[in-house]
């Protein structure tokens, strides 16, 4: 694997990964919270990724690693901010799997 083999892997994990996150994001949560679970849903699919890609040997090669994570965050951002944020979808599927309370059930 070169360095843009992981940016290429990179950007095709972190062009879906917004809608997969919203799965776990809740509405009501602050800015800054979901900017954190973005990071680390990036960071944890940026793993996943490596070793899907190259093994777990792959690691050992800091710069790919690096810029495979890289490439998903920036594509992740950019993805939820041009498609998937105006597009509606990934708020829609936030809030189709909030967890509703008592009260607003009733």
């Amino acid at each position: 694997m070169n360095t843009l083999d992981s940016l290429i892997t990179g950007a095709q994990v972190g062009t879906v990964l917004p809608l997969l996150t919203a799965v776990v994001q809740k509405p009501d949560w602050s800015a800054k919270a979901k900017k954190i679970v973005a990071v680390v849903v990036s960071l944890v699919a940026g793993v996943f990724a490596v070793a899907a890609d190259g093994g777990w040997n792959q690691f050992q090669h800091g710069h790919l690693t690096a810029a495979t994570f890289l490439g998903i965050l920036a594509a992740s951002q950019t993805s939820y901010d041009l498609v998937w944020k105006p597009s509606k979808l990934a708020p829609m599927i936030e809030s189709l799997t909030a967890r509703k309370t008592a009260q607003q059930a009733e």
